[in-house]
């Protein structure tokens, strides 16, 4: 039985294919397998949520309703999450949520009622990986190529593949790189 009771998913490069500032739901695409990833933990009994910077809110290219849309379209294509937390702060308002800082995986694992250390941060950049860190919840990486090698060889975990991200969540504690076939989804 996995020791993580939630998995918060950073949004854009990881489970969809990033579009800079997206704010159109036509434009969501999921990345290879994240479907799949996201069932299997609906499947085990694991939460499911999101965290996501959208710093186009403060530089005015998107509204907080576009983002509610592209969520909206997310959740049509994944299923449903248990929680959805977004800052839409700028990266250098300071603020507590944006990532890396911890803040707002500190407030989607409360809102689910966990701990942070009963939870688990997949992401595809370092700044994902360090808010779980400073949060005291487990991250893993999956690198793209937009992933910088710094980045991959900071994370104390890494996956391939969303897939093989959940499977190793499901298999035991989240500690050391993960094995598996397919390569990091591209963006």
């Amino acid at each position: 039985m996995s020791p993580v009771k939630a998995v918060l998913f950073d949004r854009d490069g990881t489970l969809v294919h990033d579009v800079p500032y997206n704010g159109d739901p036509d434009r969501v695409r999921p990345v290879a397998g994240a479907r799949e990833a996201v069932d299997l933990l609906r499947a085990h009994g694991i939460r499911t949520g999101v965290v996501t910077n959208q710093s186009g809110i403060a530089r005015g290219l998107l509204t907080h309703a576009d983002v509610r849309r592209v969520h909206h379209r997310l959740g049509e294509l994944l299923g449903p999450f248990d929680v959805v937390a977004l800052c839409p702060h700028g990266p250098d308002d300071g603020c507590p949520c944006r990532k890396p800082r911890p803040g707002m995986v500190r407030w989607a694992a409360g809102r689910l009622g966990l701990p942070p250390a009963d939870c688990a941060v997949i992401g595809d950049i370092g700044a994902d990986v360090e808010a779980a860190r400073r949060a005291g919840a487990h991250g893993i990486l999956v690198p793209n190529a937009r992933t910088r090698p710094a980045e991959i060889s900071a994370a104390p975990r890494v996956a391939p593949d969303l897939r093989a991200a959940v499977r190793a969540l499901l298999d035991g504690p989240p500690a050391g790189r993960v094995r598996g076939t397919a390569a990091g989804s591209a963006r």
